[in-house]
């Protein structure tokens, strides 16, 4: 059995771990630099971000935060949820979700959430075999710097 660890990440240098799995889910983002510079920003507005390391090896990552509102109280959402690909199918998303559950239940919060592209079918399946269910629409419009 492999031992596992998950860690919340406090150091550059830490962050800068984790993007080769990131990059995995976020594939915008192209630049380690950039990766490690805008984790710290979003540091300072509640994100945080947490690692799955088994045997020394990053396999999962998780940026989360603690927010409250109206419409579901108090509650710990998930922005970024990843499983490095050859992980997949292993339990390690599995063991980070459960982590993140148990982080949500010990911070008095109501509702774990999570947004997921509508392509994601593997990770739609996932996240119904862990009970979650489709709640909402999600709806976005891009905006555009005024010409």
């Amino acid at each position: 059995m492999k031992k596992i660890d998950i860690v919340v990440v406090q150091m550059p240098d830490q962050i800068r771990k984790c993007f080769p799995v990131m990059r995995e889910l976020r594939t915008h983002i192209t630049n380690e630099q950039d990766f490690v510079d805008r984790v710290l920003r979003q540091q300072k507005q509640g994100y945080h971000l947490a690692f799955l390391e088994a045997d020394g090896d990053i396999c999962a990552v998780a940026g989360y935060r603690l927010l409250e509102s109206l419409f579901s109280g108090k509650n710990l959402y998930v922005d970024d949820l990843v499983t490095r690909e050859r992980d997949r199918s292993r339990g390690f998303g599995a063991h980070l979700l459960d982590w993140l559950i148990s982080q949500a239940r010990d911070r008095g919060c109501e509702t774990l959430e999570l947004d997921s592209g509508v392509q994601r079918f593997d990770a739609h399946r996932f996240y119904f075999s862990k009970r979650m269910s489709i709640s909402s629409y999600h709806f976005r419009i891009k905006i555009e710097p005024e010409a």
